[in-house]
């Protein structure tokens, strides 16, 4: 006598929401970004005049409100570009860096920005 076993439920078995799987996050932490496109006209022409330093680490609620600006950064290792935000984290900024020529993807830890000036 062969014996079969089933799952019986008198009711509808609940699996839970299907909640399509989200793809990978880079290495880094970096968020992607997504659809997001590079700004197609290079920055403003000049070099703004840097404003009193901070000695403490940009708040990222402050450079928030540069997102989707052309925005002027400087860094703690002494180097200054045009920078495009598109998403502010706890700890860093991400965006398109220009580069002289274009603009290409770019990342960095808030406390290494030692001033910035959006426009």
């Amino acid at each position: 006598m062969d014996t079969y076993y089933t799952d019986f439920y008198p009711y509808e078995r609940f699996l839970g929401p299907l909640i399509p799987p989200t793809p990978p996050r880079p290495p880094g932490g970096l968020p992607t970004l997504g659809s997001q496109q590079a700004p197609t006209a290079p920055p403003p022409s000049f070099t703004p005049v840097q404003q009193t330093a901070t000695p403490f680490a940009v708040d990222p609620g402050a450079i928030s409100l540069c997102l989707f600006r052309n925005t002027f950064i400087w860094l703690r290792n002494g180097s200054s570009f045009w920078f495009f935000p598109v998403f502010v984290g706890p700890r860093s900024v991400a965006g398109f860096r220009w580069n002289g020529r274009f603009w290409s993807i770019f990342g960095v830890d808030t406390r290494q920005i030692v001033s910035f000036s959006c426009f």
